[in-house]
């Protein structure tokens, strides 16, 4: 059944406008001893997680935070992470998610810019904050020690409301095209009318099992954390490291009887690699749900020949942040992997209206590009601090009836087929997708102007077998020695992971056109420019080693990899993650952790790391198994991909 603002009711039969909080607590009252969420061994009932968020709320208006309030939350994967988020939301602020994984610049970049009322982290994460974080005077909030601490029991009584549907729920930054992340401000409204206009098609329950798989800084975390808990649901939450390994996330969707999958299209293709390379167990999926960048149909043939189309029902959709996570829905159906070559992205949500117009705001002729404006319930309150880019891309809508209407200006541009299909075709500026990660390559180059020794700087969209990377390129002094080692130990300072360019090219001069702009048709093919191949790798390589840096250079297009180069700094990706985790297991039969990889990303210190790790006969044998399943997904990788094998 629909709940929707028309359908809720007050006893005097007056219609109940909700928020976040309103529908969240009538759902835990219903049956508080369901369980809200699980990450690993520990769960946590609707009961308690409300209950903890009213003690929580409490504290935190002591602290000062009131309506539209900002919270920073600064936590690692977690149900209490869950319990800061909706105290934050009763206390009547609105909450501004920080992944704990990110560069402290960035860190500072956001907090200066939102000024939060309060941040909401941990003992062992605060070490990490930098005294300039402490010089914005922004209250410091340890969860474990507030609900450890006296008085702290939780509180069954709901607060009274102190936000109303208009009032923020949360700030979500996206990469700034001036080298600064830039806030959006979204509200309750924009969050409940998502899910009660896709309630049609998805008819989300208390049945369904959904994976908070994505981090609380990209806004798919709002659609895995509240289309599930506003309905009932159970959510698991999925640890770092699961998340990052295909293998073992494959493996806790099926132990966690998972119903309900948000997932990039880029993470989804390694789901289906682990399918391809081994025996998997059962799924009980019922819906796979894309958004974050664009899906090429034909990725999901060896999905659907496995599978069919409607146990899970895979569905594509097109969305934007500043218009809440999702704008459009497509069902996808399994003779579509084959015949259909573009991304098609459907009708939009029943309140969100799409148009596509020219550079003068005109409407496009059908079968002609156009750039998307979007409106409708989903549009957001626009970008904190930011005037005049508000008044850039929030536009008038003249297309509405109702007086104050906005038009979100994405950016994006589509066509729309004869047959009435409306297909994406990517961005018309210098914003793109990697991952689900919306970037904009101004930010990455101002970070690359700043880079000690580099005279010029440009980063581009490199595209290759493994999908889209970022490639840098940079002129510096004759004298001045850079490597990728030095400017990825730069880089990590100052930007995410996935901000961070996988290559770095060296050219004597930047190409330009005739009208002295850069030229990028004229830049030659990306390379890694490491110092390790500029010279012979020493001979004193180990037997382990040299296997180990054959695998990396194969799965990483190289030519020569040194014992101290970093997999990650190399240009590897969560993609390349999968295929070198697999040769590996593959080539040393023995079972390997993919945490292994993080923890040893260099070829010295995973060979010594293998050496010491001595498989038993069981585990080799059923590694040697796998081994053999292994190899025979590469070879088709090779025949379709082009891996190396």
């Amino acid at each position: 059944m629909q709940i929707s603002e028309e359908s809720v009711k007050d006893g005097s039969g007056n219609k109940v406008i909700e928020t976040i909080v309103s529908r969240f607590e009538r759902v835990a009252a219903e049956d508080p001893d369901r369980v809200a969420a699980v990450c690993g061994t520990v769960s946590q009932t609707y009961g308690t997680l409300n209950a903890q968020a009213n003690r929580l709320a409490e504290h935190l208006r002591e602290t000062g935070v009131r309506t539209n309030a900002f919270v920073a939350i600064y936590l690692d994967r977690s149900p209490e992470m869950l319990t800061a988020i909706l105290g934050t939301l009763k206390a009547g602020g609105a909450y501004l998610p920080i992944d704990s994984k990110y560069p402290a610049a960035r860190v500072l970049d956001m907090l200066e810019d939102a000024r939060p009322v309060a941040i909401m982290t941990t003992t062992s994460l605060a070490a990490g904050l930098s005294d300039q974080f402490r010089r914005l005077s922004v209250a410091e909030l340890r969860l474990d020690e507030l609900l450890t601490s006296e008085g702290s029991t939780p509180k069954p009584e709901n607060p009274q409301l102190a936000a109303t549907d208009d009032d923020l729920a949360y700030l979500m930054y996206t990469s700034g095209s001036t080298g600064k992340p830039k806030g959006v401000m979204v509200s309750h409204r924009n969050v409940i009318r998502l899910l009660d206009q896709t309630e049609q098609w998805f008819h989300f329950n208390s049945n369904d099992v959904w994976t908070m798989f994505h981090s609380i800084a990209f806004d798919f975390s709002v659609w895995e954390i509240w289309g599930c808990l506003l309905t009932g649901g159970r959510l698991v939450i999925v640890p770092f490291a699961v998340s990052r390994s295909p293998r073992d996330f494959y493996s806790l969707l099926s132990a966690e009887q998972v119903s309900v999958l948000n997932q990039t299209p880029s993470a989804f293709s390694m789901l289906v690699q682990v399918e391809q390379s081994t025996a998997p167990a059962p799924l009980s999926l019922r819906l796979v749900i894309f958004g974050g960048e664009a899906l090429q149909y034909r990725t999901l043939a060896p999905w659907f020949e496995r599978h069919g189309d409607t146990a899970p029902q895979l569905v594509n959709m097109y969305g934007i942040t500043e218009t809440t996570v999702h704008v459009t829905y497509r069902p996808i159906k399994a003779d579509e992997a084959k015949s259909v070559q573009e991304s098609l992205i459907g009708v939009p949500i029943p309140d969100m209206q799409v148009h596509l117009l020219d550079a003068e705001g005109k409407p496009v002729a059908e079968g002609e590009v156009g750039e998307l404006y979007i409106g409708g319930g989903g549009v957001t309150h626009g970008y904190l601090n930011r005037p005049q880019l508000n008044e850039e891309r929030f536009i008038v809508d003249h297309f509405a009836q109702s007086p104050g209407a906005r038009l979100y200006r994405s950016g994006d541009l589509a066509r729309v087929r004869p047959d009435g299909e409306m297909v994406y075709l990517g961005r018309n500026d210098s914003q793109v997708k990697i991952n689900g990660f919306r970037i904009e390559l101004g930010e990455v180059e101002a970070a690359m102007a700043a880079a000690p020794g580099v005279q010029q700087s440009c980063v581009v969209v490199h595209a290759d077998g493994s999908g889209n990377r970022l490639a840098a390129y940079f002129v510096a002094a004759p004298e001045i020695e850079l490597s990728a080692r030095v400017l990825g130990e730069f880089f990590a300072g100052r930007l995410p992971t996935h901000m961070r360019p996988s290559s770095y090219t060296r050219l004597t001069d930047m190409p330009l056109t005739v009208n002295g702009k850069l030229d990028q048709a004229a830049l030659p093919m990306p390379s890694m420019m490491f110092v390790s191949r500029e010279r012979e790798i020493p001979q004193s390589l180990s037997g382990i080693e040299e296997r180990v840096a054959r695998i990396f250079e194969d799965v990483l297009g190289l030519l020569r990899i040194g014992p101290d180069d970093n997999f990650f700094d190399c240009g590897g990706t969560s993609l390349l993650l999968i295929n070198a985790h697999l040769r590996l297991q593959a080539q040393f039969e023995m079972p390997i952790p993919v945490t292994i990889m993080f923890e040893c990303p260099t070829v010295r210190s995973l060979a010594k790391r293998l050496s010491n790790d001595k498989p038993s006969s069981s585990e080799r044998s059923v590694v040697q198994q796998q081994a053999q399943k292994a190899r025979g997904a590469f070879a088709r990788a090779r025949a379709t991909k082009g891996i190396a094998s």
